[in-house]
């Protein structure tokens, strides 16, 4: 079979140049895209933190989770661990106080007590602190509550949150991390 040889004029040339440059732009806009989808990600993301406030002065103690993040978390479930069983927050009308005072009864005694919820559906928002529960008043009930705490931590207490971006990633914060882990 005889090979026909090309014979390469201007328009051709023009023609193959602009099918290689719209091939190139095809390429650069799908990465383009890829970087826009992963920036959108990381601009949406929350990242919670569980921190607590001890102002011996004032006989304060606070329990707070912040949410360091760029984007709201949007928690799921909230579960405590203690003495190597799992109980749901749900359980305790999705107080920790609540539960903390099941385990601990001593701390039914703390008058000035103010607790919140941690219900699902519940969204934290970006750079913002919510409140779990705070014990203030007399030196005895600041004593009390950092005691109790203190033994029941020795008792193996760990917590699990699981939340959510409103992108639907999914993280783990439990005691034991060194900040949230991303779930699958």
């Amino acid at each position: 079979m005889p090979r026909t040889r090309i014979k390469w004029n201007a328009d051709k040339l023009l023609s193959l140049s602009a099918i290689s440059i719209s091939f190139i732009t095809l390429i650069i806009f799908v990465y383009q895209t890829n970087i826009m989808s992963r920036q959108n990600y990381l601009s949406i993301m929350p990242y919670l933190d569980v921190s607590t406030t001890h102002n011996i002065g004032n006989h304060t103690f606070e329990l707070n989770l912040k949410n360091h993040g760029v984007g709201p978390a949007i928690i799921e479930s909230a579960a405590m661990l203690y003495e190597g069983k799992s109980y749901k927050l749900t359980d305790y009308d999705n107080q920790l106080f609540a539960f903390l005072v099941s385990k601990a009864p001593a701390l039914d005694s703390i008058k000035s007590v103010s607790s919140s919820t941690l219900d699902k559906g519940m969204a934290i928002p970006a750079n913002s602190t919510y409140n779990i529960f705070r014990v203030s008043g007399s030196a005895e009930a600041y004593q009390l509550v950092t005691e109790a705490l203190n033994q029941m931590l020795e008792n193996g207490l760990d917590y699990e949150i699981i939340y959510k971006s409103i992108q639907d990633e999914r993280w783990r914060l439990h005691h034991n991390s060194e900040g949230p882990e991303k779930l699958r």
